[in-house]
């Protein structure tokens, strides 16, 4: 085993059984061959005496050489925020349900991250976005995203307008139920479920893709990564949206308010075993060619 990765840590919920089991696994697997990884206090595991080294999650990024997250997408997004900025690359292992993100199986996970330390592996670089939320009462609220930043609506059984600008050039005012601005990585998350096309990770791409826009010709579109977009809430009496990054909740959007959403030098790096295939896990996770025609897996 190569030691390039001296320092391992290990992320997930560890309430969700599958993901304990494989934390447990790991940590006795990585004991035997003289590496203590590092785990969250809160974690709440009974690993063996001396097995592990407890660190907050937050320190990760400065004392890891790299980061095992186990669970779902979700998770890697969650562990994407610890790293962005930092060259602390992420390997997924799949506990949840899809697993876009998450590729490494449970069942030769073990296998496949001694691959990978022993130098076996492929680089797949992310970038991300960052959205800074501006509102007339309150200070501005920046956050970063990898798979997309979402614009919904707050309250059920009402539509909400709102204008977007890309590069200083209006696009279209919209009513609907919000959207979703989302990277190649994110086009296969909730993009995807609004109609959104599906973008190979390498391209430098963003999907903009209406959440049940109020007319059918209010359509997804492709834009350049890097592009300034500006979404405004309109002028109107109870406005009232929600902005969430990667799932998670960083403001409301209200009457006046202002979103702004541009590119981020952070990226993030992602490392997969050997023959991994955009392709096949496309396949795989969507169900494509099970219809009896053409080439099964």
């Amino acid at each position: 085993m190569s030691h390039a990765f001296k320092s391992i840590a290990l992320f997930g919920n560890a309430k969700d059984l599958r993901v304990a089991e494989c934390m447990l696994s790991l940590a006795g697997h990585f004991y035997a061959r003289g590496i203590c990884p590092l785990v969250d206090p809160g974690v709440g595991l009974a690993f063996p005496s001396d097995s592990v080294v407890l660190c907050p999650e937050h320190s990760f990024a400065t004392r890891a050489d790299l980061i095992i997250a186990i669970g779902g997408d979700g998770t890697l997004l969650y562990a994407a925020r610890l790293v962005a900025g930092h060259s602390v690359p992420l390997l997924g292992v799949n506990r949840g349900r899809l697993g876009f993100l998450t590729d490494v199986s449970p069942t030769s996970m073990l296998e496949d991250i001694d691959t990978v330390l022993a130098g076996r592996y492929t680089e797949d670089r992310r970038s991300l976005l960052a959205a800074r939320l501006e509102r007339r009462a309150a200070q501005p609220i920046e956050a970063l995203a990898l798979n997309d930043v979402v614009v919904g609506k707050w309250e059920t059984g009402r539509t909400m307008d709102f204008e977007t600008t890309i590069n200083g050039r209006f696009v279209n005012s919209h009513s609907g139920d919000g959207i979703v601005i989302a990277t190649a990585t994110g086009s296969t998350a909730y993009a995807l479920s609004c109609g959104g096309p599906i973008v190979e990770p390498d391209l430098d791409v963003w999907v903009l893709a209406p959440i049940c826009p109020h007319t059918l010709s209010d359509r997804p579109i492709v834009v350049r990564a890097g592009s300034k977009i500006e979404l405004r809430m309109a002028d109107r009496l109870g406005s009232h949206a929600q902005v969430t990054c990667d799932g998670t909740a960083i403001g409301d959007l209200e009457q006046g308010d202002t979103l702004f959403v541009e590119g981020s030098d952070a990226q993030i790096t992602l490392l997969h075993p050997p023959g991994y295939d955009y392709y096949r896990l496309l396949r795989s996770k969507l169900h494509w060619g099970r219809g009896g025609y053409g080439t099964s897996e």
